[in-house]
């Protein structure tokens, strides 16, 4: 959607909201558009806001990080109040004039978050507030797959009866980076006989995978239907699938994966930027984080949040993996243009 058919869009919601009195016209309610990925926030967080401050706040969302970049590159960054960032992407969008300065005093509930999470990526600390963190692996069917799954390679080389029930992502850093994992090599890597490795490794798979989009996650998903019986999946939505299937497993594979932060930031072209920090600040209040953290059930970077959630939310090994895993997962950071360039490369021969 472009800016202009995103502007037309929201005033003539407001519009509707005054023609059939569902607002006194001298009394519109400021309303924050949200860019998120579904089902990554408590509906009943939102609705407790908006009683509080009488303001309203409406999603937009993507399904992946590669999606979301592509539709701020398509609006200019511009359309939306708030926006939920990956920590790979942050220095990108800032560099283009997208992103506010992070506003400290604006934003007081900040000194609840864990500072390592803050300073993880590239200038993420000056743009974003961590929102929270997780890792990448592979969801699969105990059922349907008759092993235990511990590799990446049990992914990217699937037993004959899988193929046609593998699903993988259309994210770029994700699926190359997995496959490179899965080489024994860095998700990070610049080596372009490495790429060219796991590019092969990508093409060989091709045949047996059934979608690159990214599986839903409520009892319709194709992994609760056992459609698809194993594939790339992000920790926290691996908890939330398993609510419709005990049969559902998870894993961070052996050779490790990406660990990654996702951060809240406040558009620069937003309107309503006062209104933005508030909504940042109260989605940091340590007992509407901790909430949160055990809706979408994603490790929380609020400090003390964590000091509410109970024990078992803590030591589940999805959610707060082991130092051994941790170990050997890495997060990406900024690559060479010309690596740039071949990765994008590699993605659109692939999954286009």
């Amino acid at each position: 959607m472009n800016t202009n058919n995103m502007n037309k869009y929201k005033a003539a919601w407001r519009a509707s909201l005054l023609l059939f009195g569902c607002v006194p016209a001298q009394a519109e309610s400021t309303e924050l558009l949200f860019l998120n990925w579904s089902d990554y926030i408590d509906p009943e967080i939102l609705t407790e806001f908006e009683q509080r401050t009488d303001i309203k706040v409406k999603q937009s969302y993507f399904d992946s990080d590669t999606a979301r970049n592509e539709l701020l590159l398509e609006t200019e960054g511009k359309g939306f109040d708030v926006a939920l960032i990956s920590g790979a992407s942050i220095r990108i969008l800032a560099k283009r004039g997208w992103l506010e300065p992070l506003d400290e005093t604006a934003i007081p509930n900040l000194k609840h978050i864990d500072p390592r999470w803050r300073t993880t990526y590239e200038e993420a600390d000056a743009y974003g507030v961590p929102y929270s963190w997780g890792s990448v692996g592979i969801a699969y069917r105990r059922d349907l797959v008759p092993f235990t799954v511990s590799s990446w390679m049990d992914l990217f080389r699937p037993a004959p009866m899988l193929h046609g029930k593998v699903s993988m992502i259309s994210d770029s850093p994700e699926l190359i980076g997995a496959a490179l994992k899965a080489l024994g090599y860095s998700l990070n890597s610049t080596d372009m006989e490495e790429l060219k490795e796991a590019e092969a490794l990508l093409q060989a798979q091709a045949s047996a995978v059934k979608t690159y989009k990214y599986l839903s996650l409520d009892e319709h998903s194709a992994l609760v239907s056992g459609e698809i019986a194993m594939g790339i999946m992000y920790s926290g939505d691996a908890l939330m699938v398993q609510g419709y299937s005990d049969d559902i497993a998870f894993v961070l594979p052996k050779e490790g994966g990406n660990v990654w932060v996702d951060y809240l930031s406040v558009l620069s072209a937003s309107t309503e930027k006062a209104a933005a920090k508030q909504f940042i600040n109260f989605l940091n209040e340590p007992d509407i984080a901790a909430r949160n953290a055990r809706y979408i059930r994603y490790a929380t970077p609020n400090r003390a949040a964590e000091e509410l959630l109970p024990t078992e939310f803590k030591q589940d090994p999805i959610i707060y993996p082991s130092a051994e895993a941790l170990e050997k997962s890495e997060t990406y950071h900024r690559l060479p243009a010309r690596t740039q360039k071949r990765r994008s490369a590699i993605f659109f021969r692939i999954v286009y």
